[in-house]
């Protein structure tokens, strides 16, 4: 059974070709993962998007830290 980390990470892959839209998706994401998936999903949003989207990237995971 797949997590909803996993899932997350498939529709952020699926809607990886639009900017607005993947943003949408990722802070969507960033609220309904507990912090320890937070956490995971960052490294892997970083290794897999950060040569298309690092500024929506950094972004979407410092507002996180001062939330």
């Amino acid at each position: 059974m797949a997590t909803m980390l996993e899932y997350i990470k498939t529709i952020l892959q699926k809607v990886s070709f639009d900017k607005k839209l993947f943003e949408k998706e990722l802070k969507k994401a960033i609220g309904l993962l507990i912090p320890e998936e937070v956490k995971q999903l960052k490294s892997w949003c970083y290794e897999k998007f950060s040569n298309l989207y690092l500024s929506i990237l950094n972004r979407c995971f410092y507002r996180r830290k001062l939330a």
